[in-house]
């Protein structure tokens, strides 16, 4: 809920930018006008780049409680190579081919640190990567590996990997990564992935995936 109202402020401060830079540009005069039209245009710059802004930040949910975040099964199509079908918590797919004996799901987390952090305010976070890799440390060097990205940034505007990248900037933000253990793949296998303020957990759910992580056990 937060981030939803930090990006509809963002929004409407975008949206007053662009207001201000289309009465500007629409007025009329010689060299006054040129300048006008500049500093408009410039206006109209930077409405669209905190616009951006605001949709970066819509993309982070908030974490209230331990939630499931995703799950994901896999079918086998030949060995060491398998069919995933990754949904998050709102019903949207991504259906991706990965090899190797195990997948990891990786995630972006926003933590609260300082004055900020006694306001209760949770964690956000969204999901980064799916990925697969080898038990044998030959093929996970030689032979092909697997990583989806599962949410990109919108023209490449990246506030997350801006803070993580910089975080004296703003610190009373952390961005952080959290990732999932590494679980083995299986014909049939379904596992649910949850979030708390911990970090990222996997859970088989169905018979297939308790066999294949007894196994790997």
């Amino acid at each position: 809920m937060i981030f939803t109202l930090v990006a509809l402020f963002i929004s409407l401060i975008a949206t007053y930018i662009a207001y201000k830079a289309a009465r500007m540009l629409w007025q009329n005069s010689w060299f006054v006008g040129f300048c006008r039209g500049l500093f408009g245009l410039a206006l109209l710059a930077l409405a669209a780049l905190i616009g951006l802004t605001a949709f970066d930040v819509y993309s982070y949910k908030q974490v209230l409680q331990e939630q499931v975040v995703a799950t994901i099964n896999f079918d086998r199509i030949e060995d060491q190579h398998f069919f995933a079908v990754l949904a998050d918590k709102e019903g949207k797919e991504q259906r991706v081919e990965l090899r190797g004996d195990q997948w990891q799901l990786d995630a972006r987390i926003v933590k609260w640190e300082g004055y900020l952090a006694t306001f209760g305010i949770k964690p956000a976070f969204r999901l980064e990567r799916l990925s697969g890799r080898y038990y044998d440390i030959e093929k996970e060097t030689m032979a092909a590996r697997t990583a989806y990205t599962v949410h990109n940034s919108l023209y490449g505007l990246d506030i997350w990997r801006i803070l993580n990248t910089h975080p004296d900037w703003v610190p009373v933000i952390d961005a952080v990564y959290g990732s999932a253990t590494y679980l083995p793949m299986k014909d049939g296998a379904l596992f649910e992935i949850t979030l708390s303020n911990t970090g990222l957990l996997a859970r088989p759910i169905n018979a297939a995936a308790r066999e294949a992580v007894a196994e790997f056990e």
